[in-house]
């Protein structure tokens, strides 16, 4: 295309003909292509005889929205004011999709778009979270079309404002160090160091990083950040403790069928064996490595499920499965051989441990059944979504999108629910079919996951059905019962919900009642009554405690003059520097007033030890103060008990925990008031 404004693209077309390698070599393409891209926009622009997207009917009305309701009084639309109107659209759209902002994947886009929005935002002149504001226009423009962004604008709200606020807190301190740093170049570069600074502490994205050096002339340094960057991975993989031995990739093809849908044992044969991912021949006793099969019943790691374990043996040998995981279609069995060897090409069986399977079943179930329990309370699929899961035979975790904080009685009626679907005993069947029946079906598909021509569907009777490739139980009564451990939150908009089933959960119930019976037992009471003896007790122990507290309070006060007539004068000034035992540092405070009061030109440092724990208040009268300060002495002090203070001049605290240090530190203070008087 000629450069120059003259023209503008509107239309384009990409002739696709060959596949580059990693070493660049061009491979024809089996089948040869041509991608045709057309813009709406631009053909709206050329319908519209006007010169840019941005003056097209749509982008016009969200523009002259943004200046109103940000109160942005200027006549020309500059650049940071179409960035909002780009950005605000886009962060609308991902939303409605399901992305939340995250630290990786879609969600760190999304993060990256919402920052750079409000940092050109900020160029405006808004300083403080606005941009949720502006999420009702873009619905009001694009709703006719799109009618999912209604359904999930006070979501969207709610999550932009958090962001927003979250990066605000930042984003001026983060532009106070940029400016500091580019005052000091020589060159016209900003060092790896500082970006990576900005991002790491800051959270700038170093897209947003390069925006604004761009605007000031300069360059960032990308080879330096990605120094920093590999420097912290690696000091977060030095010191993870799931670090493993095996390669990212194994050089492995083809794909491993599973049969683990109809079977826990089933015949098959080694294709390959690794060890320490090197490629062998054979294992022996004791040798750890991991055997790859034709066909498998074990289930490899996927969709939030742990991978099966259990055992491939042979007439030579036995290996026992500690993990099961997949590189593209093929299985990986990691563990150990227990008995003999094994070699490739070999007939063997390979057999699931059936209790635990049955235990990671029971809770997979269950989290279709949490699924649909917290849609029914809580919202439909624009307030509740899901956003990962996590399933072992111990326990289930499932992180779904919701803005609000949930309450006790929510989590109550959803535990209800899914027990009532457990005790109805719902068969629970699986389909195979497309993606598009599997919808019209109703089936909840997850938006993260890539999901081929054909699906499988698991129902549980008519109340929950998932587009799901994991293993369940025939019927939901196997599950036994179900029982929520905690609900937090983890992430902006995003909760989490932590359960158990079955021989767990009646563990816990067994707990429980053991100590519900001891507190039965302690406090001499029936179940009933616990609660109000507990209280009883626990608002008499208060009482207690602060008429124990008055009465040392009052005792120390009245130790004043006893203080008093223990000063020591130093060049007409009244130096005290002691401990008073069993105080509160409220009573320390009040007693340091106290003796300024009668003591009229002194430095006072009182300390209290409550624990393993030493506080200190320095008080100087006010008449000492232009050649003294209770600020100095006071870091003076806290220093040597290796600890820190500060305050004003008159009266500073601090405090530390070297308890063997206080005497010489209090020894120190007239030294120090002759030295500094």
């Amino acid at each position: 295309m000629p450069e120059g404004d003259r023209f503008v693209e509107i239309w384009n077309l990409v002739f696709m003909q060959f596949n580059r390698d990693e070493k660049g070599n061009l491979i024809p393409l089996q089948n040869p292509s041509i991608d045709t891209g057309m813009g709406l926009e631009r053909i709206a622009a050329a319908m519209q005889g006007v010169h840019s997207n941005y003056e097209i009917d749509i982008f016009q009305t969200l523009i002259q929205q943004i200046k109103i309701i940000l109160k942005i009084n200027i006549a020309n639309e500059t650049p940071s004011l179409l960035v909002i109107a780009d950005h605000i659209r886009a962060i609308n759209f991902l939303m409605a999709d399901g992305v939340i902002p995250a630290n990786e994947g879609r969600g760190y886009v999304l993060r990256r778009i919402i920052r750079r929005a409000v940092r050109h935002a900020n160029i405006l002149g808004i300083k403080d979270p606005s941009l949720y504001k502006l999420v009702g226009v873009v619905v009001d423009i694009m709703d006719d079309a799109y009618p999912e962004l209604e359904k999930s604008q006070k979501l969207i709200e709610t999550l932009l404002e958090q962001e927003e606020i979250q990066f605000f807190n930042t984003l001026e301190q983060g532009l106070k160090i940029f400016n500091q740093e580019i005052q000091k170049l020589k060159q016209k570069i900003i060092a790896g160091e500082i970006v990576f600074k900005l991002y790491d502490t800051y959270g700038f994205p170093v897209d947003l990083t390069e925006d604004i050096a761009k605007e000031h002339g300069l360059t960032i340094d990308h080879h330096g950040f990605e120094k920093e960057m590999d420097k912290q991975r690696n000091q977060s993989r030095a010191a993870s403790q799931f670090a493993t031995s095996y390669k990212e990739k194994l050089p492995v093809s083809g794909a491993t069928i599973f049969t683990g849908y109809e079977k826990l044992i089933d015949n098959s044969v080694i294709n390959k064996l690794f060890k320490d991912d090197i490629e062998t021949n054979i294992l022996y006793i004791g040798e750890k490595g991991i055997v790859i099969l034709d066909q498998t019943p074990l289930y490899a790691e996927a969709g939030g499920q742990i991978g099966d374990v259990g055992e491939i043996y042979s007439d030579s040998g036995s290996f026992a499965v500690e993990d099961t995981k997949r590189q593209g279609q093929v299985y990986l069995h990691y563990g150990r051989v227990t008995k003999g060897k094994l070699q490739i090409q070999e007939n063997i069986v390979a057999q699931v441990d059936a209790i635990t399977r049955k235990d990671i079943a029971s809770n997979h179930s269950a989290t279709h059944l949490l699924h649909a329990a917290l849609r029914e309370v809580l919202g439909n699929e624009y307030q509740v979504a899901q956003k990962g899961s996590s399933v072992d035979k111990n326990r289930l975790r499932f992180d779904f999108t919701y803005f609000e904080q949930i309450n006790n009685l929510q989590l109550r009626d959803v535990e209800k629910i899914v027990n009532q679907q457990i005790r109805a005993n719902l068969i629970v069947t699986t389909q195979i079919m497309s993606l598009d029946e599997a919808k019209k079906q109703g089936a909840i598909a997850l938006f993260d996951e890539k999901y081929g021509e054909k699906v499988r569907v698991v129902s549980m009777g008519n109340f929950s059905r998932e587009l799901c490739g994991g293993t369940h139980v025939n019927e939901t009564g196997v599950i036994g019962l179900f029982k929520i451990v905690s609900e937090s939150s983890v992430a902006a908009g995003v909760r989490r919900i932590e359960a158990i089933t079955g021989n767990a959960s009646l563990a816990w119930f067994e707990q429980s009642e053991s100590i519900l019976h001891n507190l039965e037992q302690l406090v001499k009471t029936s179940r009933e009554q616990i609660f109000p003896k507990i209280a009883q007790l626990l608002e008499n122990e208060h009482n207690l405690v602060k008429e124990l507290n008055q009465f040392k309070n009052k005792e120390a006060l009245n130790k004043v003059n006893d203080l008093v007539s223990s000063a020591t004068n130093i060049s007409g000034i009244n130096v005290l520097a002691t401990t008073i035992l069993n105080v509160d540092v409220k009573t320390l405070r009040q007693t340091v007033d106290q003796l300024k009061q009668k003591l009229e030109s002194a430095v006072i440092v009182l300390s209290t030890v409550q624990g393993d724990k030493i506080h200190l208040i320095v008080g100087i009268t006010k008449n000492c103060i232009n050649k003294i300060n209770a600020n100095d002495l006071i870091k003076y002090l806290a220093k040597q008990i290796d600890g820190s203070g500060g305050g004003r001049p008159d009266l500073a605290q601090g405090g530390g925990n070297n308890l063997q240090a206080l005497p010489d530190a209090l020894n120190s203070v007239s030294e120090w008031v002759k030295t500094n008087y």
